[in-house]
């Protein structure tokens, strides 16, 4: 599950970058009319009029009230880093609609300058530690809430962590000549959902999704 995975230093090096964000979140967020709230980044009120809201295929319960953060499975206390990505988006979300346009990590705002690091805790391990290659993560995706991509790579599969942010995973099997690789991609408008520090713990926790579902 995701809200037990340990941040590598690079990643909280990240989420350390969201942390002016999230503490003028809450505020923001009292002040935003509900009906826009829901608008713009694609959550549902229930009953109580708090707000419901998937993140990485598990739902979350957001107080209306102190924007709190529970998971709805239990009422439990997610960590402080789930709490974190979950308000930064919620604050962040424009309502832009999203473009089904590919881009990779470097083209996103400021992207280039942590390209290299992210490329490592996503595409590079994926392909080194996923046992089995293309047809391993085949699998693995397809048990997951996946579309295919098509015309990108050998395999592609495209995920949606939170309601409006997109991104895809691309395989490309190698040969005797050429190493296999695999690309986290991102619709080029989830920038307007998620800062890019935010996007690249996305982009790193997707996949160790696709691992654990393969293993």
């Amino acid at each position: 599950m995701l809200q037990k995975a340990e941040p590598t230093p690079q990643l909280k090096e990240w989420i350390d970058r969201l942390a002016p964000v999230v503490a003028e979140a809450k505020t923001i967020l009292q002040h935003r009319p509900a009906g826009k709230l829901m608008m713009l980044t694609g959550c549902t009120q229930d009953a109580d009029g708090d707000y419901r809201l998937p993140f990485f295929w598990q739902e979350y319960v957001i107080s209306a009230e102190e924007f709190t953060v529970q998971r709805a499975r239990d009422g439990t206390e997610p960590s402080s880093f789930v709490q974190s990505l979950i308000l930064t988006y919620l604050v962040t979300a424009d309502g832009t609609t999203p473009s089904s346009r590919w881009v990779g990590f470097r083209d996103l705002p400021d992207g280039m300058f942590y390209a290299q690091a992210y490329r490592g805790y996503t595409g590079i391990r994926l392909v080194r530690q996923l046992d089995g290659g293309i047809d391993a993560f085949r699998r693995a995706a397809e048990q997951m809430e996946s579309e295919p991509v098509e015309a990108i790579g050998d395999a592609g599969y495209a995920f949606a962590p939170l309601p409006r942010i997109r991104a895809a995973v691309v395989y490309w099997q190698g040969d005797e000549d050429l190493p296999s690789q695999a690309r986290v991609l991102f619709e080029d408008t989830a920038c307007h959902y998620m800062p890019t520090d935010g996007l690249a713990i996305i982009g790193s926790h997707l996949v160790g999704s696709i691992l654990r579902n393969a293993a």
